[in-house]
Parts: structure tokens; C-alpha cells; sequence
């Protein structure tokens, strides 16, 4: 058992330490995996529900940060999911709060994407694995624990028996979907104009048209697409 927990400790110090960063080739089957699972059917399907994860985790975060507090949180296979917060029922911390849900994911993804580019992909499972600790208390639900369970279990696998090209081409892989995901959550709200979503919800808290919420969120996920290609492009192979 010593011997275990040395390993572990030990892996856990190379973790934070800066390792290979993916090859042009890696990187190019990274993201051409993350495209199929971001737009084929049955990939999307059972993947989804890592966009929804972070989107509310996305909520409980800002939730926390601008004051307010995190009572739990639920995810649904159809890509649906809700946070609790509670606090005040107007003001710029709920404003914030109802805003972090569709950018989080490409949040998530271009940090997730840029750390993997200097190596760090290790140390991105790890902090994955601390994150599904934290929040595994405030589940409310069987799917929403199986879920983050799932998550935990394929985090620490990788970690723990993937060699570093690998766990460099998965963890590029990831980001890479977490933004496409973020894309593609947004594209769906903004097409179907449901005022139950955040943009309707921020629109009647602000009185500014959810088309406006959407442009905003839209230049965001702009932005940070152009952040992640920036690095990824000088790798590609073509």
C-alpha cells in the first residue's frame, strides 16, 4: 500500500510539471475527433452531456464568485439541465450568474485546448478530477452523479495508464469538443427562440433582447475560437 500511495504521489508531482506537447499529427486526429463527436448523431448524443455539465457548473461558478449560494444541480440526458442559486432576485450577480451558462463551455474548452499546446494535459485531469470531488455533493440527481462519476473514472484512468501522447491527444480533444459543444448549444437556443433559456431569461431580467444576449454570447465564443486557433493552426500538418 506504501508503494501505491508513492506512486501516486509521484504522479501527482510529474502531473504539475509542463510534459510533450501534442505533434502536428496528434493534434490533427485530436481535432478531427472532436469534430465528429461535436457533429455526428450518435457521437453527440451520448457526449453531450459533458457541454451541460460545464454550462451548469458554469453557473454555479459565477453563482459562487458573484456572492450568491450554490444549492445544487441537475443534468439531463437531453442535453437539458438547472442550477440553484440563491441570493438576490435582480441585480448584476444574477445577471452574471444566468450569463455563464453558454460561454462556459467554450471557456472550459479554450483553456483546456492551450493547456494541453504547452504540455499540461496531466495537470488539466487532475483538476478535472478535484472539480467532480467538489461538486459530486450537490447532485440532485442519479443521472447527474452517473454522470460526474463517469467523468471522474475517465479522468483518472487517463491519468493514471495513458502514455503522454495520449493523454495529449484527449485532453486536446476535449477542449477542442467543449468549444464546438459551446457552438453548437448556442446555435440551437438562438435558432429555436425558447424564453425559458438563458437568453430569454436574461432578456427579462435586463429588458435587452435575447437576440442581443445572443450576438453578446455569440462574440464571445468568437473570440475564444479565435484564441484556440491561434494556437492550433501552426500545428496542423497542412
Amino acid at each position: 500500500m506504501d508503494d501505491v500511495w508513492a506512486q501516486v504521489w509521484a504522479r501527482l508531482g510529474a502531473s504539475l510539471r509542463p510534459g510533450a506537447a501534442p505533434a502536428g499529427r496528434a493534434a490533427l486526429i485530436a481535432v478531427a475527433g472532436a469534430l465528429a463527436a461535436a457533429v455526428v448523431g450518435p457521437f453527440w448524443r451520448v457526449l453531450r452531456v459533458v457541454v451541460t455539465l460545464v454550462h451548469e457548473l458554469g453557473h454555479a461558478a459565477v453563482g459562487l464568485a458573484t456572492g450568491r449560494r450554490f444549492a445544487g444541480f441537475t443534468v439531463n440526458p437531453d442535453m437539458s439541465g438547472a442550477t440553484t442559486t440563491s441570493g438576490a432576485t435582480r441585480g448584476p450577480g444574477l445577471v452574471l450568474t444566468t450569463m455563464a451558462g453558454y460561454p462556459m463551455p467554450a471557456i472550459a474548452g479554450a483553456l483546456i485546448t492551450r493547456a494541453a499546446l504547452t504540455g499540461c494535459a496531466r495537470a488539466v485531469l487532475v483538476g478535472i478530477a478535484l472539480v467532480v470531488l467538489l461538486v459530486l455533493v450537490r447532485a440532485r440527481s442519479a443521472y447527474t452523479a452517473l454522470a460526474l462519476l463517469g467523468s471522474l473514472a475517465a479522468a483518472v484512468a487517463l491519468w493514471w495508464w495513458a502514455d503522454s501522447e495520449l493523454t495529449c491527444s484527449v485532453v486536446l480533444g476535449l477542449g477542442v469538443f467543449l468549444l464546438l459543444g459551446a457552438w453548437r448549444q448556442l446555435a440551437n437556443v438562438a435558432l429555436h427562440g425558447d424564453r425559458s433559456q438563458d437568453p430569454g431569461v436574461l432578456a427579462a431580467h435586463t429588458h435587452i433582447p435575447a437576440a442581443l444576449w445572443n450576438l453578446l454570447l455569440g462574440l464571445v465564443l468568437t473570440a475564444l475560437s479565435w484564441w484556440v486557433a491561434g494556437g492550433l493552426l501552426p500545428l496542423l500538418p497542412f
